[in-house]
């Protein structure tokens, strides 16, 4: 099953990098704010950025060329439902996050729901 991890990034600014595991790299999307569990769903702006390494899955710390660092926020496994060029759709299995999640858009947004 496909891993994915959600990174609390502090540079230039606070943000939560959202990582899917997707063949041989992380497909990579920054979320203005945490994605948080509850019963209501919840929707966030999320900006497609370039596929990351896989070493991310596990790692915390400082990042190299003076781009902050990185902490674990939630860390799992995900089913897809549906994966296309405008909307993915899959199912978290974190510590924190459990539920659907939906990637949509040309202006990429992240909604979180039961």
């Amino acid at each position: 099953m496909p891993r994915f991890v959600i990174l609390e990034h502090d540079h230039p600014y606070l943000h939560w990098d959202f990582m899917l595991e997707r063949g041989d790299m992380l497909k990579t999307w920054r979320l203005e704010k945490p994605p948080v569990s509850g019963p209501d769903s919840q929707t966030i702006a999320a900006t497609a950025l370039g596929d990351h390494r896989l070493a991310y899955l596990d790692y915390e710390g400082p990042l190299s060329g003076n781009r902050g660092s990185v902490k674990r926020w939630d860390a799992g496994t995900y089913d897809v439902v549906q994966w296309e060029q405008s909307a993915i759709v899959i199912t978290l299995h974190g510590s924190r996050i459990n539920g659907s999640a939906q990637l949509e858009g040309n202006a990429w947004t992240f909604v979180r729901y039961r």
